[in-house]
């Protein structure tokens, strides 16, 4: 697999439409990967992130991109004002081949849109004590264990998607993140899960799974 960084100009219209309609900016991220007829983009996901508050240097929105394939950002170079200007290795791409052991503690961020299928439909779950039970069942499905996690609602994603000139889908999907401490119980079902992202929403910036090492 590969992760991208891009730090993008809150200053361009289209940055700032994108974030406020992520189906946009997913449609805007596929470019940089093979198209249908040449095998298809395999799985993509990303995840905006707004830089700390302490950061130095100008104001930027930070996208994080986990792909299959290695990808070629060149295009974004005809966009204007797209990319954070005056930045090297933007867009940075780097490899990523992680192997996982039984046992193994990792910190974890997952923005995600938390639900539950009542009535025939997908439902938004607004209390924490259900956003925190949906985490505790995607854990056990995917090969691991929450040992501790803060929740925080980001809000709701609006925008659009867009099938056919004709069929237009209006979006309102609840953002949820998770910050916390993971341990890996089955190192095959947990890569699997971090290539295909958790959760619903993944073409709206939901599902990418960010893990680093304790500090301890």
């Amino acid at each position: 697999m590969y992760l991208s960084r891009l730090l993008l100009d809150p200053h361009s219209r289209r940055v700032r439409r994108e974030v406020s309609e992520p189906y946009e900016m997913h449609r805007t991220l596929l470019k940089a990967f093979p198209p249908a007829a040449a095998g298809g983009p395999g799985r993509v996901l990303f995840r905006v992130d707004m830089p700390p508050t302490h950061a130095a240097g100008p104001p930027h929105f930070i996208v994080l991109v986990q792909s299959e394939h290695m990808p070629d950002w060149s295009f974004l170079d005809t966009l204007e004002r797209y990319l954070l200007p005056g930045v090297a290795d933007n867009p940075a791409v780097k490899p990523f081949a992680p192997a996982f052991t039984r046992g193994q503690r990792l910190l974890f961020r997952l923005r995600a849109n938390p639900t539950v299928k009542r009535d025939g439909k997908r439902r938004g779950l607004y209390r924490e004590e259900e956003q925190r039970a949906w985490l505790e069942r995607k854990a056990a499905a995917n090969g691991f264990s929450v040992l501790g996690v803060l929740i925080q609602r980001e809000g709701t994603v609006g925008g659009r998607i867009c099938r056919a000139p004709e069929e237009v889908h209006p979006l309102r999907l609840l953002a949820v993140r998770f910050d916390g401490l993971l341990q890996v119980d089955d190192p095959e079902r947990f890569q699997n899960a971090l290539r295909q992202g958790i959760g619903s929403g993944k073409g709206l910036g939901f599902g990418l799974l960010s893990l680093a090492r304790p500090h301890w």
